[in-house]
């Protein structure tokens, strides 16, 4: 029972660590993700912490956040209304034509 609470926690963390990666924002784009992504960041690992240790072991960052996606069909109903709320990012402009 320890040994797999253990491992609940490490998996927990390690998914928190993976999810927690972000490219750097662009020049002029703010300091870092909005108090609303790191929200829906937080519920996700909380919702799908063993969906991701089922699924995705061993994937980290955006490996870790697609495998997720990718699993969809295959994540508890909880984990699928975190993904859900998560903030998409805004689409870059249109190039001129």
């Amino acid at each position: 029972m320890k040994l797999s609470l253990i491992a609940g926690l490490a998996a927990v963390a390690f998914a928190g660590a993976a999810l927690a990666q972000e490219p750097a924002p662009p020049p002029g784009a703010g300091a870092g993700p909005s108090p609303e992504m790191m929200a829906a960041r937080q519920a996700m690992r909380q919702a799908c912490a063993a969906d991701f240790q089922s699924l995705c072991e061993g994937k980290a960052g955006r490996e870790a956040m697609m495998c997720l996606r990718d699993n969809a069909d295959k994540v508890s109903q909880g984990c699928k209304d975190a993904i859900a709320k998560m903030p998409r990012r805004a689409s870059p402009p249109a190039a001129p034509q």
